[in-house]
């Protein structure tokens, strides 16, 4: 194993409304929003102080291009894979924050995206 270089701090997803998307995920993953290191609407952070892991930012990109999966030509760009214990009721818990289902699903995961358009997956075992 070699020197590690430097340790994740966040992964940070593009935007029109932080606020509202951080929203969204932080129902979807039950992660808290962290005041202290947001700023307004447009950098909003969730999850713990830096160096403790999940940690997800939010920033402002009021021009973004969404992905449109499964189109090449505007790709996925990101993804989170959300393990969940019963795919049926996560589905309709994340449908009934704004999500919605995209085509293409596999042997263990569904393909969703954002209120944004950002595509993600609910996996199961």
């Amino acid at each position: 194993m070699t020197d590690m270089i430097g340790r994740l701090r966040s992964t940070v997803i593009d935007c029109p409304d932080p606020r509202a998307l951080a929203g969204f995920y932080a129902e979807l993953l039950g992660l808290p929003l962290m005041e202290e290191d947001s700023e307004g609407n447009g950098w909003v952070v969730l999850g713990g102080p830096p160096g403790h892991q999940p940690r997800l930012a939010f920033q402002r990109a009021p021009d973004l291009r969404p992905p449109d999966w499964p189109d090449p030509e505007r790709p996925q760009q990101l993804h989170l894979d959300v393990t969940v214990d019963d795919v049926e009721a996560a589905e309709r818990a994340v449908l009934a924050l704004g999500a919605r289902r995209l085509p293409g699903e596999g042997d263990g995961f569904r393909v969703y995206a954002d209120p944004v358009g950002h595509p993600f997956c609910l996996c199961w075992d």
